[in-house]
This record gives structure tokens, sequence and C-alpha cells, in this order.
């Protein structure tokens, strides 16, 4: 059967294969920890269920949810980030329901590239958003993330023959996967750096409220572009919620690319279920107690996992945000993240993220995402730590 062209850039990738790795380890009787994914293990808040099972009830909820249907989800999401962030946004023109931020992500690119043109993308950085620009046709040109930079790109050092020929920037603070954060100076600076250069600015924003005690809130993209120029912001209730199985998040910017990526979305799908979008609502309306009581259980986990693997000798940077600790590979292993993560899986049951799937820039590191309780957290570093032994000792 002949395909597409255009499918041939999403092959598999090297999360295929730790899918399959982690299949094997489970077939020859392995107990699996999974630390490979950054799906909260955390229950959804009641009264977020409560509005959901509540629209079970209600016949009007059971029909096709037209953009109509969505308005009030979208007076919720503006009154939301206005009390945020203390910015007005129009809920008709400026804020668009989602299915997860990915597919933002994912279709941005068909509504701001010609076939050829360029995006510019970080390096390492999340791999849905490189997926979207070679189905629109696009080319990338990867921004480097150096940990002696901050994990921040520059500008300066991209080309000017590359510059010229781009049309969509991508970025995303907190950061997944290296957790760094970016400063509201840092955002202004990317704003008129894609302003000079007819750029449009798109900021994946999914860990907006996942940010540690000793952490400064994270600015909004919006915050450094208040007239909406030519930004966009992607935000999701997978983290802050736990709701990543319930598929809701959405756009807030520009009203000439949220109109567009409305345009894309109407002859790909409907909307949420309505009761969905009632359960959003009063997740934005609830307390905050419901969100700040999640990052404290990720906090107290983060410190837990983070001391138990000093005490195996293996040093890694205290995150200042998001589920995820972003660690280098030790010396044994020389740059091979996958091998690490393959072997240990094989031998130990954890499973960890290799660095490289998150591009040429992730090389030599590993992310470990913190779902699970910090008794298994602990357990897994035990694990680790005798692979690690027994590795030293076979050298």
């Amino acid at each position: 059967m002949q395909l597409a062209r255009r499918i041939s850039s999403l092959q598999t990738n090297v999360f295929a294969d730790m899918d399959k790795a982690k299949a094997k380890a489970i077939a020859a009787g392995r107990d699996i920890i999974d630390l490979s994914l950054g799906s909260s293990d955390l229950p959804v808040a009641q009264p977020i269920l409560e509005a959901i099972a509540d629209a079970l009830q209600d016949p009007s909820t059971h029909g096709y949810t037209l953009f109509h249907g969505t308005q009030p989800f979208r007076e919720a999401v503006a009154q939301w980030y206005c009390n945020k962030y203390g910015m007005a946004i129009d809920p008709e023109t400026e804020v668009l329901p989602l299915i997860g931020c990915q597919e933002g992500t994912a279709h941005l690119p068909l509504v701001v590239l010609n076939p050829g043109d360029i995006a510019l993308l970080c390096d390492p950085g999340y791999p849905s958003h490189a997926g979207g620009v070679h189905l629109a046709g696009g080319n990338i040109h990867l921004m480097p993330l150096r940990e002696e930079k901050q994990f921040l790109p520059v500008f300066a050092d991209i080309p000017r023959e590359i510059v010229a020929r781009s049309r969509l920037m991508v970025l995303s603070y907190p950061h997944n996967p290296t957790t760094a954060i970016a400063p509201l100076s840092f955002f202004q600076a990317a704003v008129t750096f894609c302003q000079e250069n007819k750029i449009i600015l798109a900021h994946d924003f999914p860990y907006a409220d996942f940010v540690f005690a000793e952490t400064p809130t994270p600015p909004s993209l919006l915050q450094a572009d208040r007239e909406k120029s030519n930004t966009i912001e992607f935000f999701t209730f997978s983290k802050s919620y736990n709701m990543g199985g319930f598929r809701i998040a959405y756009a807030i910017g520009n009203r000439e690319l949220i109109a567009a990526l409305r345009r894309v979305k109407a002859v790909i799908d409907f909307n949420q279920y309505r009761g969905i979008m009632r359960g959003a609502i009063a997740a934005l309306k609830a307390e905050e107690a419901i969100v700040t009581e999640t990052v404290s259980t990720f906090q107290n986990r983060r410190d837990v996992f983070i001391k138990a693997l000093n005490e195996i000798g293996w040093k890694v940077s205290t995150p200042p945000a998001t589920l995820y600790v972003w660690g280098k590979l030790p010396p044994t292993w020389k740059q091979n993240s996958l091998q690490f993560c393959l072997q240990l899986v094989e031998k130990t049951g954890v499973a960890l993220s290799p660095g490289s799937g998150f591009g040429l820039g992730g090389e030599g590191y590993v992310r470990f995402a913190l779902v699970h309780s910090p008794d298994i957290l602990q357990a897994a570093v035990t694990r680790i730590g005798a692979f690690l032994e027994e590795v030293e000792n076979i050298s």
C-alpha cells in the first residue's frame, strides 16, 4: 500500500523502543515501576467530578458541542486568566477550547507555515512540537538549550538566513524535560525578536501552576505581549488538576491565530463532551487549595527522590518546577541514554525516559517522572543503585 509521504517523518522513536522494552520486561515477570510518563497518579478533585457527574443526568449535554456551546467554558477561562495574570481576555475571539495542548501545538503549524517555511524549536523539547511542523510540510531549525545558559535559547545564535525563512517559534517554560523556568525578561526579548522578524510566537504552558515553594510564579507569555500582536499560549488541565485522561485544554492569544485554529478544528472535530467542560469550569472556579495540594505532593516526592539519588551517589540538580527530574547519565554510560534506559528496565523493571527522545540536545540525560508515592520512588532508586553497582563491578 502506498501511503502519503508526509507521514514518513513520523517513524517509530525511542519512546516506542521503551514501550517494547517495558512489555518485554513485564513478559519476563518484572515488576515495573514506570517513571517514564508524565501522567499524574493523583485523583481528580471531588468538586470537578461532581460537576461532570451532574452533567451526565442532563440530556442537553448529550449532543454535539459546537463553538457557541463552549461559551460558558470560554468565559470561565477568560475570567481565570484575568484573575491570575491581570489581563483582560475576550472569550469570544481570544479563547479556543482544545483536546489537550498537543492538539493546539500540532495544528498551529498548519495555519502559519507554508511548505518549506521554518519553525524554530527548542532542543531538547517536547516531541509533538516537531510532529506538527512535519505534517505541515515545514522545516525545523533547532535552538540548543544548554545548562550553562539556564536551558534558554540564545536568539542571537540563530543564523540570519534561517531567521529570514522562519515563521514560527515554539517555547515552553517551565520546560519539559529540563525543568528550567524563564523570567519575564526572557519572554520580552523573545516577543521583540519575533516581532522584528515577523515570526509567530507560541508558548506551550502546561506547567503554569507547577512550580515549587521556593520558585517565583512563572510569567505568561502574554504578559510580554499585552496587545497579543503575534503570540498564542496553550494551557491544559492535565497537570494542575490531574485531568490528563479527560483531554481538556485551551488556547489564548491573538484573535487571528485563534480564528485560524478554529477553522482547522472545525473540519477535524466538534468539541469535548459538555460535561467535561463543566468539570473544567468547576476546576477554574475551585479553591486554590486543589492546585497547591497537588504541587505540594510533588514537591515532597521531588525532595525524597533527590535525597535518595544522592545517597546512591547519583548527583542531580533539584528541579524548580514540573513533575520531573532531569539528570545527567552516570559517566559509565558515555552519552547513550537509550541503552541505559533499555538495560535498566530489563534488569530492574524501572522505566525512565531517555534524554535522546527529546532531541539531540537531550543526549547524555534521562528524565524521571515523579508519578508514584515516595515509598515507590525510594524502591525505584534502590533498584537503580543496585543496577549501577553491578555495572561498575562488571566494568
